[in-house]
């Protein structure tokens, strides 16, 4: 059987319309394989997402899906309610199988999902604009308060302590001791800058700790490529990768969204006199998430907006420092240092929006909001000791 007919035969368990015309494979993802099916039914042709699951990464698929289903199935519905146009491209529609379900599993357990293309969209990878900001992070703030009354029980925890800061200082601190591949020495700066930081690290998880702020259903994963946007407008429409939607902080969100979408550097910048904060991106998306999120957001939150960038920033810069010295497990490199490059850029993120903090403030400010919290570092670094 060719592979072509392989993955038509998988395609034949769910409950397509029409007979499959063309297969094409799909590049770009990082976790799951991905094709997009197209049908016909006389001169009719519907296209459809066909994946298999990550079982590598998600241990649990069964679990992903039944977030997945909860969520595109009350998300559905809420714009229904809202009558918001053109909602059947604002939201993910999964295929059921011919039986119901929300998933195949072939003879090698592996699993697989199908849902409607989202037709007449395009992807960005980088925040090319203030505007483009303000749609990518408006369209993250609406998923928010969509599934603000997700009815219960929990979510599952698709990845457990997915944004645990403090774990993930540990983790880093646990590769440093066991300096497996001898790579400490080269990265000796970046080690002392990342673990000059530690005192930022819990101060998301101490605000939900104290009652401050509450779990809500987020995305985990907001960067501006999980956004679809309308192929001739830019108009943000539809939020995509919902494998790590599960409960968690707003914070967590918007904290990416600005890692993310706040600066025109590439996150394997080896310029790091080019990574710098932009106000006006970081504008864009401080007013598209307000926007999005309307009334959603408890003042606590509100006040560590400016926090949650930082302490998102910092987290992903330790992630990228951890895995070069555990060498390069997790993320997918190109070239040698790759891992300790994206490490050396979130940490210069990471200063620039220190130093920057105030200004920052008064962008927020600005969307009518009040002061946030400044959680400050044992350490204040320089933008010369971030360039190692």
């Amino acid at each position: 059987m060719s592979f072509t007919a392989a993955i038509q035969k998988v395609a034949s368990y769910f409950a397509l319309e029409g007979g499959v015309v063309a297969v094409e494979r799909l590049g770009g993802g990082h976790i799951n394989d991905s094709w997009r099916v197209t049908t016909a039914t006389g001169s009719e042709k519907q296209q459809y997402l066909l994946q298999r699951i990550n079982d590598r990464v998600f241990p649990h698929p069964e679990l992903v899906m039944e977030n997945i289903d909860r969520v595109t199935v009350h998300t559905s519905a809420a714009l229904e309610r809202e009558a918001i146009a053109d909602s059947c491209r604002r939201t993910l529609t999964l295929v059921r199988t011919r039986t119901g379900a929300h998933s195949h599993v072939d003879e090698s357990g592996s699993y697989w999902r199908v849902f409607l293309f989202v037709e007449r969209t395009v992807s960005h990878e980088r925040a090319t604009s203030p505007d483009l900001a303000y749609q990518a992070a408006r369209t993250f703030g609406e998923f928010q308060r969509i599934l603000h009354d997700l009815p219960g029980p929990r979510l599952h925890e698709t990845i457990r302590s997915f944004h645990d800061t403090p774990q993930r200082v540990a983790a880093l601190e646990r590769a440093i001791a066991a300096d497996a591949h001898n790579r400490c020495d080269e990265a000796r700066p970046e080690i002392e800058l990342a673990l000059s930081f530690r005192a930022l690290a819990p101060a998301l998880l101490a605000a939900h700790d104290r009652g401050e702020i509450p779990e809500r259903v987020v995305h985990n994963d907001a960067k501006i490529s999980n956004v679809l946007f309308d192929v001739n407008t830019d108009e943000g429409l539809c939020i995509v990768d919902l494998d790590t939607v599960m409960p968690g902080l707003a914070l967590y969100d918007f904290g990416d969204m600005a890692r993310s979408m706040a600066t025109r550097a590439a996150e394997d910048e080896t310029d790091l006199s080019a990574v710098t904060v932009e106000p006006d991106l970081f504008e864009g998306v401080a007013r598209g998430y307000l926007d999005g999120t309307r009334d959603l957001l408890a003042r606590a939150e509100r006040d560590l907006l400016v926090t949650a960038a930082r302490v998102i920033t910092y987290e992903q810069g330790v992630r990228f420092l951890t895995d070069f010295l555990d060498g390069d497990r997790y993320y997918s490199v190109t070239r040698p240092n790759h891992n300790l490059d994206r490490c050396r850029t979130q940490l210069a993120l990471l200063v620039a929006m220190t130093r920057e903090v105030a200004e920052l403030s008064r962008l927020m400010l600005t969307q009518g909001r009040t002061r946030p919290v400044l959680i400050r570092s044992a350490a204040s670094p320089t933008a010369a000791e971030a360039t190692g």
